[in-house]
């Protein structure tokens, strides 16, 4: 499955990339300096995707679904928790003790986070929004992930008006600081 296409389709292409990681993460031996190469990758995918959801998705979750404001904070509050983690394992070496731990809760927090939105929130979407919205939405958050961050920033707002401020900006310097350090170049 390629990007393209309406909205859940691009999010679900994402959901199958960071999964394809984290199996390479699980793959090696603990220790493995591969290991925080992949998952420092997994971060810089994982970041894009959720501020592009913030930005464009869940508004539309509120806008279209009955209790979409309920659910829309709840993602958003698991979009927190996963940033913690992936700020605290930015810290750390495939060697320290902790990266095991973190990646680990990190795996969780992602793989139910995916479960909840591709088996309950999508087809719910799906049902009440217009095709011609759910593409229009696609292509919002495809531009999206081109100028979001790739790094963890917790401490922004997580709402869609300091997403469309914040985001551009955050996101060019963590692609120069990226390009300096070579993260996210896997090989």
């Amino acid at each position: 499955m390629g990007h393209g296409g309406d909205v859940i389709q691009e999010l679900t292409t994402d959901h199958r990339e960071v999964e394809e990681i984290f199996a390479q993460i699980e793959a090696l031996p603990p220790g493995d300096k591969r290991r925080k190469d992949l998952a420092d990758q997994a971060t810089i995918e994982l970041v894009r995707h959720s501020v592009a959801e913030e930005m464009h998705f869940y508004p539309a979750v509120r806008r279209y679904l009955p209790d979409g404001d309920s659910i829309a904070d709840r993602e958003i509050r698991d979009h927190s928790e996963a940033e913690r983690t992936m700020k605290d394992l930015e810290g750390c070496g495939a060697d320290d003790p902790r990266f095991d731990q973190l990646i680990g809760r990190l795996m969780r927090e992602i793989r139910e986070h995916v479960t909840d939105e591709e088996q309950n929130l999508f087809p719910q979407l799906r049902q009440t929004a217009g095709k011609e919205e759910l593409d229009r939405l696609g292509e919002k958050v495809r531009t999206a992930k081109k100028t979001a961050p790739t790094r963890p920033h917790p401490a922004t707002p997580h709402t869609p008006t300091a997403q469309k401020l914040l985001a551009p900006g955050a996101g060019m310097v963590d692609r120069i600081r990226d390009a300096l350090s070579g993260r996210g170049k896997t090989g």
